[in-house]
């Protein structure tokens, strides 16, 4: 057995079109990587082939991988395509119209054609149920079996397979939501029920029964996943209970999955952002906007003071979600993005993808149509190197016959055509980060671009360069660091209660009766759940507001401050939030507590990536190549990544290759490496 088996663990990362592997031994601070092609026809198969790669490759055993963790789109994937189950929902009687009403907003509202999306439980499978909890908690009308038992029938014969109950003021009170639950498995015990007093209890309607669907709607294939991952690690020989990345940017017990796959809905793109953090915190780079690109999407996350952003609301599909996520946009627009000129004469690039099969043209496996990564090779930028680990094998006349029809279309030369793809492609990225930017009050000029995923490094150049971004990290293992991401992610869970009070004496009494119930509750997850025995950390918020507002501020608190009976310190905390936030504050103003919120986290080791001196001067290129590049033929220099040691630096335009992504320099950039292997490039001017 390799000195690599004596503990290792292992992180992997499902893309449309690559399935990324992280392998971390302990013992000797060695890291590993590697890449093969996703099979979407065969989910799960592709982690079999990359373990059993482990072994071949490096003489890792899967015997010997003591930690395994996962990220996967099967949740949200379940919701995009509405694979998802056959959802009935049972409201309060008169509250059955909860998910038509929504918040009367439109999707777009520049779009006068803009419709919101039918929702996952039709309403004529909504069934209200004679039952009310007031806003206290207290229960005026208890469940009537009865009743439930006439809604479940009526549901049956309406095709359902499984059931989310959403009541009236469930989040101060869950006894009637327990209670139809219950009644429908005396009666039904095979159907699958959610309740939204265990998905997510917090205050509004609407938020909270939306929420509760979308995790009712992808509960039954998430837990077929999961089991059929399980099985197929123990029939791999590995010992390790598998763990799976989480929207928060932690990880759990897959196990825990099964029962909250809210959880985990966009576990894949909230490890990218953590893996980006944690890169960009080591060079100390405070503000950076990561830039994950693969197949199929271009994945965007903001990341200040080394911490990614977080929020509620985010989409999932066409529907939000409630429960706190790494904040991160997605763009239909990857390396596996397919060009097409639409009726009207207009280049179209994405947001279809060719996956990983056939994939794009140039992978020589049946693919026809021309995408982006076509596009490079068209215009002499990729082809340098092999891709994905020797996994693909260039075939550049397939790439120039894809790309070929698109420039017969529009009446442009080759290379002029597949310019104005990976143009179009960028220009769809543009709009989308904008709007992220300008969310956030963000000038990107002041960040960095984190370029990463098997094509961010290859886009990430020319991307900031429409946004005036002056600088460019790419990390040493671009293609594979949201995976890195799931390797570091520490064990974490949020936790929430509804307190509604105002800030004074009374208000704080209310709020540590709820803090001592949330603390024993996280830290029961982290010890008895988890089986984490490390020192656990805790992180204390609440949503906050002036009177009369109708929505609150998510503000850091101190748990001694509520213990204490600070009320002006608390206050402080939430005017200095929302100055920041909106630039004013009333200190005068009466101040209220909506709901009190704990983040419970576990550490997990971490690589201890080591530096090296820095040997200044130029980098000596191993050939040349003719490319397209800024409308004209140029000569560019080809490195190997495997060949720039810290302290060398060269100019644009240069192609730098290696086993998981390629990096494209164009004109007016210069780049460094520094004492951590990372690609500095430089805008110049």
């Amino acid at each position: 057995m390799s000195e690599l088996a004596k503990g290792c663990r292992v992180a992997v990362d499902i893309g449309g079109t690559f399935t990324d592997f992280c392998a971390f031994e302990e013992a000797t601070g060695e890291l590993r990587t590697l890449k093969i092609l996703s099979t979407p026809e065969t989910p799960g198969a592709e982690v079999m082939q990359g373990i059993a790669e482990l072994d071949r490759r490096h003489g890792q055993p899967a015997s010997g991988i003591r930690f395994f963790t996962h990220g996967t789109t099967v949740g949200v994937n379940t919701v995009i395509q509405r694979r998802g189950a056959a959802l009935a929902l049972f409201t309060t009687r008169e509250f059955e119209d909860v998910l038509e009403v929504a918040r009367l907003k439109t999707p777009d509202p520049y779009d006068i054609f803009s419709r919101r999306p039918p929702p996952l439980a039709p309403r004529e499978r909504v069934y209200g149920i004679a039952e009310r909890v007031l806003k206290d908690g207290s229960v005026e009308t208890p469940v009537d079996p009865a009743d439930v038992l006439d809604a479940v029938s009526k549901a049956k014969a309406a095709g359902a397979d499984t059931i989310v109950v959403a009541l009236l003021h469930a989040y101060a009170n869950p006894a009637n939501e327990r209670a139809v639950r219950d009644a429908i498995l005396a009666a039904e015990p095979g159907m699958a029920v959610t309740l939204s007093s265990d998905v997510w209890p917090v205050i509004r309607e609407y938020e909270r029964t939306v929420t509760a669907t979308v995790a009712g709607y992808v509960q039954r294939r998430v837990a077929a996943y999961i089991g059929s991952l399980q099985a197929a690690l123990r029939d791999a020989g590995v010992p390790a209970a598998p763990m799976i990345t989480k929207s928060n940017g932690g990880i759990m017990a897959a196990e825990l999955g099964k029962a909250r796959p809210i959880a985990m809905l966009l576990s894949g793109t909230a490890s990218g952002a953590i893996g980006a953090a944690d890169a960009a915190a080591r060079i100390g780079a405070q503000d950076v906007l990561s830039f994950d690109v693969g197949g199929t999407s271009a994945d965007v996350a903001v990341v200040q003071g080394g911490e990614p952003a977080f929020g509620t609301g985010e989409l999932v599909g066409e529907f939000p979600i409630y429960v706190p996520t790494v904040s991160v946009t997605s763009i239909g627009a990857g390396g596996g993005s397919i060009a097409r000129v639409d009726d009207f004469g207009v280049l179209k690039v994405g947001p279809e993808s060719a996956g990983s099969r056939p994939g794009p043209a140039c992978y020589g496996q049946g693919g026809e149509r021309p995408t982006v990564t076509d596009a490079f090779v068209a215009m002499g930028l990729l082809g340098a190197g092999e891709l994905g680990y020797g996994a693909v094998r260039l075939d550049r006349a397939a790439a120039a016959r894809a790309v070929g029809g698109i420039a017969e279309r529009v009446s442009l030369g080759l290379s002029e055509a597949a310019e104005s793809i990976v143009s179009v492609a960028v220009s769809g990225m543009y709009l989308e980060v904008s709007k992220l930017l300008s969310r956030r009050g963000a000038d990107p000029r002041g960040f960095s671009l984190l370029a990463f995923g098997g094509a961010g490094p290859m886009l990430g150049a020319l991307f900031a360069r429409e946004l005036g971004m002056a600088r460019v990290i790419v990390p040493p293992a671009p293609g594979v660091l949201s995976a890195y991401g799931g390797l570091i992610a520490d064990i974490r869970n949020d936790f929430i209660r509804t307190a509604f009070v105002d800030l004074d004496t009374g208000g704080l009494a209310v709020l540590e009766g709820l803090a001592g119930e949330l603390e024993a509750e996280a830290l029961a997850w982290l010890r008895e759940e988890q089986g984490f025995r490390g020192e656990a950390r805790l992180i204390w918020s609440a949503d906050m507001r002036y009177l009369g507002q109708s929505y609150e501020i998510e503000t850091p608190v101190g748990r001694a401050d509520i213990a204490a009976g600070r009320v002006a310190a608390l206050a402080d905390a939430f005017h200095g939030e929302h100055a920041r936030v909106y630039d004013h504050a009333d200190r005068q103003a009466p101040v209220q507590a909506v709901n009190l919120r704990l983040t419970v986290s576990g550490s997990v080791p971490k690589p201890a990536l080591a530096e090296a001196a820095a040997a200044p001067g130029p980098a000596a290129p191993k050939g040349q190549a003719r490319v397209f590049l800024d409308g004209a033929e140029r000569m560019a220099a080809l490195y190997d990544r495997a060949d720039l040691a810290p302290g060398r630096h060269f100019t644009g335009p240069a192609v730098v290759s290696q086993d998981d992504c390629t990096t494209v320099v164009p004109p007016g950039f210069s780049v460094e490496v520094d004492v951590r292997g990372n690609l500095i490039l430089t805008r110049e001017g």
